[in-house]
């Protein structure tokens, strides 16, 4: 550990700003930060931010995505024209990991699609089939405390690499020796070499209308009132926007409508803890709401809380999940759609509630491994076998209604 300290020391290159907070950690925190490297796993990386190699900078993400572009150019022979898409939320150093990423890729001759700005996940997911891409990355932590940031890798699908895949990169990773001698180039080079296309609300438009069957067979007059919080996160756009073109009546916690790397109004940005909901309560006290709906940071997950009583009843995943399979059930069977070979996909962890009344409507239930990553892989097996996909979703607040998104898509959630 000491060698790899005094090679961060010695190392002319490092940026000024990671030295300068090098020499300030104690002798823990040193430890800390260099005792191991930050571990490259089936779900991308993540961790704190900071110096070292047990930590979030340009050097650990760099090396990252050296590994996953030589996975790439090794197993997608048109991945330089396809290209890779990017998106970040709300945390900190994303836009900077953000460009991390593209000089990376460029240097290996792989063009990059950069969101304008932050976008959530499901949207990120949405673009890689959008444009044909060859895959993506989404730079988040999820719901995790301010001090952490990390990235995800997707496949051409827009599902995030399940192991047989990830076990590629972590391979190419792992062979990599010095974190100072990488191949990258700056941000602006790869645009002067035509290896940026920035993208913007013309992918937001084509994912809000892809989400239109979705609004099919609901009342046209919309008595529901709704209280929406995004959390800070990238659902402050694009949900919003959702729920006020369906015609829905909604009010939004407004101090949680600004994007805040440090999430100051909630101990936790976790729509799964009741508490991310203190706001949203009050909110909904004062105007009699409904329902009361939030999303965690990059949108992939949806709390619920439902007025009854003049109480607000909080559901867990699987009871939103069950709630929304018997809708979308009803939905088909008012339309005359319902398929022939409908299936909805839960998870080993799931409870058999919502499976129950998935097969009471006739549809097959298939279970997959824990992580949405299994039922993103199983959904894009689906038209070869004559199957049709209706939902997915685990206990962890995770849905997905609309094969449009591999991934957990709170925004389609939302809007059910």
């Amino acid at each position: 550990m000491q060698d790899k300290i005094q090679r961060w020391l010695n190392e002319p290159s490092l940026e000024p700003a990671l030295k300068n907070e090098l020499l300030k950690l104690s002798d823990a925190e040193l430890s800390d930060a260099f005792y191991k490297d930050v571990s490259f796993g089936t779900g991308g990386i993540r961790g704190v931010i900071g110096v070292g190699t047990n930590r979030l900078n340009i050097y650990t993400v760099r090396k990252a995505l050296v590994g996953f572009s030589r996975y790439l150019l090794k197993t997608q022979p048109n991945i330089k024209r396809e290209g890779i898409v990017i998106a970040y939320d709300n945390r900190h150093n994303n836009v900077l990991f953000a460009k991390t990423c593209v000089g990376v890729l460029a240097a290996h001759g792989i063009k990059s699609y950069l969101f304008e700005a932050l976008r959530p996940t499901p949207l990120l997911s949405f673009a890689v089939r959008h444009l044909s891409a060859g895959g993506g990355i989404m730079i988040t932590a999820s719901h995790n405390p301010p001090k952490y940031n990390g990235l995800k890798m997707y496949d051409k699908d827009g599902c995030q690499l399940v192991p047989s895949l990830a076990n590629q990169v972590i391979d190419e990773v792992n062979a990599i020796e010095d974190l100072f001698d990488l191949p990258s180039v700056t941000y602006d080079a790869a645009t002067d070499k035509g290896l940026v296309e920035l993208l913007g609300r013309n992918v937001d438009q084509a994912y809000l209308e892809a989400l239109e069957p979705l609004k099919a067979g609901t009342p046209a007059k919309k008595t529901l009132r709704i209280v929406f919080t995004p959390l800070h996160g990238t659902a402050r756009e694009l949900g919003l926007r959702a729920l006020q073109e369906a015609g829905f009546d909604v009010r939004v916690v407004e101090s949680q409508m600004i994007t805040d790397p440090d999430f100051k109004t909630v101990a936790s940005p976790n729509p799964e803890n009741q508490s991310a909901f203190e706001l949203a309560q009050q909110l909904g006290d004062e105007t009699k709401a409904d329902l009361l709906i939030a999303t965690d940071p990059d949108a992939d997950r949806l709390g619920v809380a439902v007025r009854h009583h003049d109480q607000y009843v909080y559901l867990n995943g699987n009871q939103t999940g069950a709630l929304l399979i018997d809708y979308l059930a009803r939905q088909h069977q008012a339309q005359g759609s319902t398929p022939e070979k409908g299936l909805v996909f839960t998870t080993i962890v799931t409870s058999d509630f919502g499976a129950r009344i998935a097969t009471s409507y006739g549809f097959d239930v298939r279970r997959t491994l824990t992580g949405f990553k299994y039922i993103g892989e199983q959904m894009a097996t689906l038209d070869a076998q004559g199957e049709t996909f209706v939902m997915g979703y685990e206990e962890s607040y995770g849905y997905v209604l609309a094969d449009i998104v591999r991934d957990k898509d709170a925004i389609q959630a939302l809007l059910v």
